[in-house]
């Protein structure tokens, strides 16, 4: 016999327990264990008022913002009724049943001032990373890093052109930021470049079409991990150019180091990072191993001989041309001191057979080469290993962070503006990240048998 649908019965009393409720294989009740704020009010107790009516818990707002960074809600409007609704988002923001989600508009408030004047969420990313440590995860022995191109909250359509500039009457926060990293090496001062269109809404992102397609604005955000288990050792936001990917590099090798006392012996990354500066910096600066595709145009596509069909005697300083005859340097460097010119004699060069092959155009060959070549040969040696293909093949798993961040994660497009907005941003989707690898990295404890 066919049921029928009862009345609402409402019961007097309800024993409900929220605890129960969450399946103990749920990604927050894994990812709990690992979100520890205790510090939180003293980092941000001086960017509080002592009187006036209490705020919103930040502990509250912190996990809030892991929950939609965690599961891909990228509108805190939304992330706001998702809590609101779910029973797990409301356990593990310790709001119980009937405790009030914050508004919306709370969070934009506290991004724009306790959180980023205190850099919390740098704060957060490492916590988050030191617990990493702690658990195991990070060996610390090979590190890989990449960047890759998230679009911008700007319109391509809006943009202006950049040898005009912006308009006079233009204000904003992100301009007041674009303004404030004019002479940074990471945005503003990362090339003399104009770029062809300038965007108002948001003038710090880049306009690129480095993806073959309908160019647009867009930030880099560039990642650091250890090898071992894909851990985020660290993140940097910059603009969407190669110069300002090597500089984040270098500032996050440091950083680690500075903060973490990791200092890794292997270095993995593509020709993005290849370049004689880059390399040198490697390793005469730091003593790292350059598991890195080198960055060389020094082949010659006109059928002459290249730099390297001539064999460089380090005894002596000296090259050996194809046809036996000696290529010298007087020591003067060019292009900013980053080279040195090997000549060989003229008189060489006029009697010898293979002229035609060398130098048709010249006088005499020039070799150049860089002061940094020392650890671009040891580069090129590296990729011929076994090593240099294994790394080649481990650092792809940079690339499948991006491909999380971007899929599951949905930040393919920032919702902030400004280089702040894209920090905070980068930040909260790293550990985030990290999050869930400790997660499913790390086992829960088995409860005990009574």
């Amino acid at each position: 016999m066919m049921g029928h649908q009862l009345g609402e019965q409402a019961a007097l009393f309800y024993e409900f327990s929220l605890e129960r409720h969450i399946p103990s294989d749920h990604l927050l009740r894994s990812i709990d264990r690992f979100v520890d704020l205790d510090g939180l009010r003293r980092e941000l107790s001086p960017f509080y008022s002592t009187i006036g009516r209490p705020s919103i818990a930040p502990e509250l707002m912190i996990r809030m913002l892991l929950v939609g960074y965690c599961f891909g809600i990228r509108s805190e409007r939304r992330l706001c009724e998702e809590v609101h609704l779910n029973l797990a988002y409301r356990w593990f923001c310790r709001l119980g049943l009937d405790r009030d989600v914050p508004d919306h508009s709370t969070f934009s408030k506290n991004r724009h001032g306790r959180f980023r004047d205190s850099d919390l969420l740098r704060q957060l990313f490492e916590a988050v990373l030191r617990r990493c440590i702690d658990e195991g995860l990070v060996g610390g022995e090979s590190f890989a890093v990449d960047a890759s191109l998230i679009k911008a909250d700007a319109n391509r359509q809006n943009g202006v052109e950049g040898e005009k500039g912006l308009p006079p009457q233009a204000a904003s926060r992100a301009i007041d930021e674009y303004l404030a990293v004019l002479d940074d090496a990471a945005f503003g001062a990362a090339t003399e470049i104009v770029p062809k269109f300038i965007s108002p809404a948001d003038p710090a992102a880049r306009w690129t079409g480095a993806h073959g397609g309908q160019a647009f604005f867009a930030y880099s955000t560039n990642y650091l991990i250890d090898v071992e288990n894909a851990i985020i050792v660290d993140v940097e936001p910059t603009t969407a150019i190669r110069q300002a990917e090597v500089l984040a590099a270098k500032r996050m090798i440091e950083r680690t180091a500075k903060n973490f006392a990791l200092h890794p012996s292997r270095l993995l990354g593509d020709s993005a990072y290849g370049s004689a500066d880059m390399l040198g910096w490697l390793v005469d600066e730091h003593g790292i191993e350059p598991h890195v595709t080198v960055f060389d145009k020094s082949a010659r596509k006109d059928g002459t001989f290249a730099r390297e069909d001539f064999n460089y005697d380090p005894a002596g300083d000296v090259y050996i041309c194809p046809g036996g005859k000696t290529l010298t340097t007087t020591g003067t460097r060019v292009n900013d001191g980053e080279t040195l010119l090997y000549r060989a004699s003229k008189a060489d060069c006029d009697a010898c057979a293979l002229r035609p092959r060398c130098c048709p155009n010249t006088p005499a060959r020039r070799v150049p080469r860089s002061i940094h070549e020392g650890a671009r040969d040891m580069a090129r040696a590296i990729a011929n290993t076994w090593e240099g293909r294994t790394s080649r093949r481990l650092r792809k798993k940079v690339e499948m962070l991006f491909a999380h961040l971007k899929r599951i994660l949905r930040l393919d497009r920032l919702r902030l503006r400004g280089p702040n907005g894209a920090r905070d941003e980068f930040l909260l989707a790293a550990a985030a990240q990290n999050l869930r690898k400790l997660a499913k990295l790390v086992p829960m404890p088995q409860p005990k048998a009574a």
